[in-house]
């Protein structure tokens, strides 16, 4: 099959985080059966979804590991024009469907490749790593790389196959999902001396993490390979109160840290929490039982740094030609392989720019251009 024809069934597989992605990994693993390529199924606890690695060509160190997401966001109460789960080709030399560019596509133009890599004596391996809940906070991967680590000759590179316009990238900031919430004391609004309101402590708290990043910017932490130069606190979602005339006790709010490379995410954290304690301290001395409680909703998802990339970068160079390097705000698995010494770099068809959008596309051109980069790939591995 080719590029566009797998694209078109992986496109079909609605798997969206909060679904299952067994249909598209049962429909990966017949596709390496059929060309006698050995794979093993990495699952999550309860069973409900599984990576999938493969390997392509000898047991030997020095391979190339190409990483991509299967699962993809949602499309609720997304103006599509077309059924996002059904390769739409409108002869505008896009194809439209979610997870086209993120990141079915790079997927398609691996498996396309499949038929050529096996037919070639190729003297270091290829390797596909196909993860589960990238979108959810990179979940499914460590467990995949852990036993890519443990079970397999040690890979020179990794390529991440999000969309980049099929540049490398060599940075990315980290990630970390948090929710805080504050409990007060619940009073009549007419009596406000004998409550604490938990939306306003929260207000103040909520004022302060973007005070945070402000103070990032005047300290000079920044980075100008980054759009977004500093590292970033946002707050999300917040919600709290039963009614207008009662005092709240409880506020919720949901926040995230994206932090550079050079900064910690413990250090970030720490300027909030720093705050929250006089916060709470304050409200304390009113209501002893008052309380600001911050939790994590994921493991912190690794920055990518630029550093000990040069092997890939070679690689990347050989493949593609000279092509300038970049950083990006997102968060990949990328950072998550580097943090096991692996060389990694982004580079994959497509733009992020279509990402998560409603009628996501992928042009063609980058299809091909992504089915190119697999073919030189395997030409480049037939050498020791």
């Amino acid at each position: 099959m080719t590029a566009k024809q797998l694209l078109e069934r992986l496109v079909g597989f609605p798997t969206v985080s909060r679904d299952s992605n067994l249909e598209l990994i049962h429909f990966v693993e017949a596709l390496l059966d059929d060309h006698g390529v050995e794979h093993w199924r990495i699952e999550n606890d309860d069973g409900s979804k599984a990576n999938l690695l493969a390997r392509i060509g000898p047991a030997v160190a020095g391979g190339v590991v190409l990483s991509g997401h299967t699962d993809v966001v949602p499309v609720d109460g997304q103006p599509w024009s077309t059924d996002p789960f059904t390769l739409a080709d409108k002869g505008d030399g896009r194809l439209y469907g979610r997870g086209t560019c993120d990141m079915k596509g790079f997927i398609a133009c691996a498996l396309a490749e499949l038929p050529n890599w096996t037919r070639l004596s190729l003297q270091r391996p290829i390797y596909l790593a196909f993860s589960y809940d990238e979108e959810v906070g990179c979940i499914g991967a460590p467990r995949m790389i852990e036993r890519l680590m443990a079970d397999h000759p040690r890979p020179a590179a990794v390529i991440v196959g999000e969309p980049t316009l099929m540049h490398p990238v060599v940075a990315h900031k980290g990630a970390t999902n948090l929710r805080t919430t504050v409990t007060g004391r619940a009073s009549h609004s007419s009596q406000v001396d004998q409550g604490v309101s938990a939306i306003h402590v929260a207000a103040r708290l909520v004022t302060h993490i973007e005070e945070v990043m402000a103070d990032l910017k005047a300290e000079g932490r920044v980075d100008e390979a980054f759009n977004v130069v500093h590292s970033s606190l946002h707050v999300g979602r917040i919600a709290g109160g039963t009614a207008i005339n009662i005092m709240a006790r409880e506020c919720t709010f949901e926040w995230e840290i994206r932090h550079l490379p050079s900064d910690r995410f413990s250090d970030l954290l720490g300027r909030v929490e720093a705050r929250a304690a006089e916060l709470e301290a304050e409200m304390q001395r009113r209501a002893p039982e008052a309380s600001i409680v911050t939790e994590a909703l994921n493991e912190t998802v690794p920055a990518l740094a630029d550093d000990n990339n040069a092997e890939v970068l070679a690689l990347c160079r050989e493949l593609l030609g000279e092509r300038p390097t970049g950083a990006v705000a997102y968060a990949t698995e990328a950072g998550q392989f580097q943090r096991q010494g692996l060389p990694t770099v982004i580079c994959g068809p497509g733009s992020i720019g279509q990402a998560h959008q409603p009628d996501e596309y992928i042009e063609i051109e980058q299809l091909e251009a992504g089915s190119r980069f697999m073919q030189v790939l395997g030409d480049a591995l037939r050498h020791p």
